[in-house]
C-alpha cells in the first residue's frame, strides 16, 4: 500500500524507545516550566503594585495551560510505553 511506513521489527522497537525518550524529556521540561510559572505566581503575591492582580490571573491561566500540556504528555508517554490501552 502506498503511504504506509514499513519498518523492520527492530526498527519499530527503536522508534518506540526514541519516542519514549523524547516524550520523557518534554515532560521534564514542562514540569520545570510549571514550577517556574508557579514560583512567579507566588512571588507575585507579595507585590503590591496596581498590576499585581491582573498579573496573578494571567500567571494562573498560564499555569493551567502548561499543566494541561503536562497531562497530555503523560498520557502520550503511557500510550507509547504500552501502559495505557485504548480499546475502541
Amino acid at each position: 500500500m502506498h503511504g504506509i511506513c514499513r519498518m523492520a521489527p527492530g526498527g519499530v522497537a527503536l522508534y518506540v524507545r526514541v519516542m519514549q525518550l523524547w516524550l520523557t524529556y518534554a515532560l521534564y521540561a514542562v514540569i520545570g516550566v510549571v514550577f517556574v510559572v508557579l514560583a512567579f505566581g507566588v512571588f507575585n503575591l507579595v507585590r503590591t503594585d496596581s498590576q499585581a492582580r491582573s498579573r496573578s490571573n494571567k500567571l494562573m491561566r498560564l499555569r493551567v495551560v502548561v499543566q494541561f500540556i503536562a497531562v497530555i504528555l503523560i498520557v502520550a508517554l503511557g500510550l507509547v510505553a504500552g501502559r495505557i490501552h485504548l480499546h475502541g
